[in-house]
């Protein structure tokens, strides 16, 4: 073996499993950029850019050695929300500033952080994506105009439908779309060869060539080239940053991105046996792809299981299948963009329906609902709050209903009332009493006969609040009147 050959392959020992793999991801990625791009509102380059700074800037970085990041259909949602509302030009500077505090989440070692948010909120934020993403994706897959609110998009359903069902040319739409759906459902059952190629990028081709061949009269994908696409914010676009509802874009942004990334790496962590996730560096190093996304104008990236398991399963040893999946897409949005310009829009909206439906944690909704159903019900108020009112404020009503269900389970507290029919009744308090339960002690207390002098033993409490305590202090009080016999407390 020649020399050179000999150093490299010592110091990549693990090359050729890792340009197999990243060949394979960079298959799975190319429909998913588009399609989330082209979702969002956005020109299909730039997702193809954000899939490129994820190979290329966070896939280089230390964190997450095997996970993937590029634009997520997680996102599309908010995003399409974001662009809606102010702008594509406004989108950067969003993109931007999520970084920069992504970047000083991760300075400040919040990293770990995210791991003790409730999983229930989590699924239920994807899953409330999930609704939104595939009401929104039938209307494009059926080429027609979305409604702006989610529960518009789902109510409007039976409507669009009747309109798809009605006209040759959204019909045909349709049909492409389903097909789409169809094919990425059965493909990974093909034995053999064929069975290896990624679902998605079988079911774009086959669409492309059937919509093609058949002349079936789609809309197809826009195509503006790469340069054209990218257009970092200018001086005037930051001054969105005044909007209050655009800072609370910001810090939805950078929270949703961040907490589906170190989830993300948490499940990818259990795929394989390599190194494990570093989470504070993990999450400088997604801050650091969406600062350089946010400068080129581009979406914003988070890490994709989709991508990471595909990685993983490809065989991928090191960082370097990320890197070189950024590679590729870079050649390929530099060399090739126009044949963007043959896939049908219905195609990638029968893939985001796919992705979609995937978000819905269908199974695990079953398990805690047999199991744990405040879960269960945490996780579906989750999902119908971000369908009814928007993503940020969804999330914030599933984390506080976390607490308060936490709150009330920490509070549990025992009383017993042990009445021998002559001499004092005594009462003892065990656990933990807090506001939450104050109403059941109060009406127990208030209960007892009053002609009897009453022994209170809080020993064995773990934690008396100050609510508990004060009301506590003042029903002893107000039983140990004039006319009635006193109360004696027992406390530590």
């Amino acid at each position: 073996m020649p020399d050179p050959v000999r150093a490299s392959v010592l110091r990549f020992p693990h090359l050729r499993q890792d340009v197999a793999a990243s060949l394979v991801v960079f298959l799975v990625a190319v429909p998913l950029c588009v399609g989330v791009a082209v979702a969002s509102g956005a020109p299909a380059e730039l997702g193809l850019v954000t899939g490129i700074v994820g190979g290329l800037v966070t896939g280089l970085l230390p964190g997450s050695s095997l996970q993937v990041s590029g634009p997520a259909a997680g996102l599309t949602v908010l995003v399409y929300q974001a662009v809606d509302s102010y702008g594509l030009p406004a989108l950067g500077v969003i993109v931007l500033a999520a970084g920069l505090l992504q970047l000083a989440m991760g300075a400040l070692r919040l990293g770990r952080w995210f791991r003790a948010m409730s999983l229930s909120v989590i699924e239920g934020m994807l899953a409330g994506i999930g609704l939104v993403l595939i009401a929104g994706q039938l209307y494009s897959a059926a080429g027609l105009e979305a409604p702006a609110g989610g529960v518009d998009k789902i109510l409007g359903l039976p409507g669009a439908a009747a309109d798809a069902l009605a006209g040759r040319e959204t019909l045909a739409s349709l049909a492409v779309g389903a097909g789409t759906v169809v094919v990425m459902v059965l493909w990974r059952r093909l034995p053999g060869p064929a069975g290896a190629v990624p679902g998605a990028l079988a079911a774009v081709l086959l669409a492309t060539a059937v919509t093609a061949a058949f002349a079936v009269p789609v809309a197809t994908v826009e195509v503006r080239g790469l340069l054209e696409s990218v257009q970092p914010p200018g001086p005037d676009a930051f001054g969105v940053l005044t909007d209050v509802g655009v800072l609370g874009t910001v810090v939805a942004f950078a929270l949703i991105a961040s907490a589906e990334s170190l989830f993300s790496a948490a499940a990818v962590d259990r795929l394989h046996t390599g190194p494990r996730t570093r989470y504070n560096q993990e999450l400088i190093a997604q801050g650091a792809g969406n600062t350089v996304c946010g400068l080129l104008g581009a979406l914003p990236m988070t890490a994709v299981i989709v991508r990471s398991s595909a990685n993983v399963q490809a065989g991928a040893r090191t960082k370097a299948s990320r890197v070189l999946h950024g590679v590729w897409l870079l050649l390929f949005a530099a060399l090739l963009p126009s044949v963007l310009a043959l896939v049908p829009l219905p195609a990638l909206a029968g893939i985001l329906i796919h992705a979609g439906w995937k978000l819905i944690p269908f199974r695990g909704l079953v398990t805690l609902w047999r199991g744990q159903r405040g879960e269960a019900l945490i996780l579906v108020a989750t999902a119908v709050s971000i369908v009814a009112v928007n993503m940020f404020e969804g999330v914030l009503i599933g984390l506080a209903l976390s607490v308060v269900k936490t709150a009330w389970e920490s509070s549990k507290v025992k009383l017993e009332v042990m009445d021998k029919g002559a001499g004092p009744v005594q009462v003892h308090l065990s656990g933990n009493a807090t506001f939450l339960r104050l109403p059941k002690i109060l009406d127990t207390l208030e209960s007892l006969p009053e002609d009897r002098p009453v022994e209170l033993d809080l020993t064995a409490l773990h934690h008396v609040d100050h609510a508990c305590s004060t009301a506590l202090s003042h029903w002893a009080e107000r039983h140990s009147g004039a006319d009635t016999p006193p109360v004696r407390l027992t406390t530590r």
